[in-house]
């Protein structure tokens, strides 16, 4: 009896830090999956700012660089690729 009231009494011992590393572990696993699945998505939104693709093609319309058929062509592939609505007219 002497030995289970020893062993009883010992403490934790080095077993107790394997919850914190479980749980770790299950942290940084979700926040993994989020990042490459759900938060990974919402960055394809339309971006916005001078440097946006539409903006962009605005300017080039602008400075006559393109015409008006190649900037509505350019405009629907966007659309496409961004899921930006037309019905506002022109970026």
């Amino acid at each position: 009896m002497d030995t289970f009231t020893t062993l009883a009494y010992d403490g934790p011992g080095p077993w107790i830090l394997f919850l914190p590393l479980i749980w770790a572990a299950i942290v940084v696993s979700v926040i993994t999956v989020l990042r490459r699945t759900v938060w990974r998505g919402r960055r394809r939104a339309v971006p916005h700012g001078e440097r946006s693709p539409i903006a962009i093609l605005g300017r080039r319309f602008a400075a006559g660089e393109i015409d008006e058929d190649e900037y509505w062509r350019r405009l629907s592939v966007l659309d496409e690729q961004f899921g930006r609505s037309l019905k506002d007219g022109a970026a």
